[in-house]
């Protein structure tokens, strides 16, 4: 019976996920399948691989064929480059010891890469959390300066008005010492007069008597 290595969807509207299935080649997607070997969910960041690799590892060997999405996760996860190592033990091309120990220097070469992707990611995430805090410091920094422009804008404002106010308070008090002192100024000039009239009538007076 032919038979497929193939993803089968599950998971709600536009938040799917997948299992890694074994199913007849005959069989429409997302229908029965034979064996469950695995599931794939890409929505999260890395992607979640969870593979039965030693069932995945004997349906190649009976012939399944993988998809090509489920050929690049066998891939991933070295089953496709361990039963290429099996296929040459069973020609004789090498022995089981020499396959094994390059199927195991291939999963510390795989580990090796998967930590250097982690340290590239953590540095990136780190200097992108650098530059939103800078970015932030610039912004703060630059609100503080515009604030203390307000304020030192608004107190300039009032201390001119309140100068404003003193200089029309002086210039009112001395209009009003102004009218004050012209009554009196015309009182004096009427009294002079009126003491130069006296002395006139006076002198005329002591005249006419002599």
């Amino acid at each position: 019976m032919p038979a497929k290595i193939r993803l089968a969807r599950a998971g709600k509207k536009k938040h799917p996920y997948y299992h890694i299935v074994v199913a007849d080649n005959r069989s429409p997607r997302d229908s029965k399948y034979i064996e469950r070997i695995g599931a794939y969910d890409p929505g999260v960041n890395p992607p979640y691989v969870h593979l039965d690799f030693d069932k995945a590892l004997n349906w190649l060997q009976k012939g399944a064929i993988p998809t090509d999405t489920a050929n690049s996760l066998l891939s991933a996860e070295g089953v496709l480059f361990k039963n290429h190592l099996l296929k040459g033990v069973q020609k004789g091309a090498i022995s089981e010891e020499q396959a094994e120990q390059q199927f195991n220097e291939w999963k510390q070469n795989k580990e090796r890469n998967k930590e250097s992707v982690r340290e590239t990611e953590l540095e990136q995430e780190k200097a992108a959390q650098k530059e939103r805090i800078e970015s932030e410091t610039k912004i703060n920094e630059a609100r503080k300066t515009e604030i203390s422009k307000k304020k030192v804008a608004e107190f300039e404002g009032s201390e001119q008005g309140e100068s404003t106010e003193e200089g029309a308070t002086e210039e009112s008090a001395e209009a009003q010492k102004s009218t004050e002192s012209a009554p009196a100024e015309e009182t004096s000039t009427k009294t002079s007069s009126e003491e130069s009239s006296s002395e006139e009538e006076s002198q005329e007076s002591t005249e006419d008597k002599s």
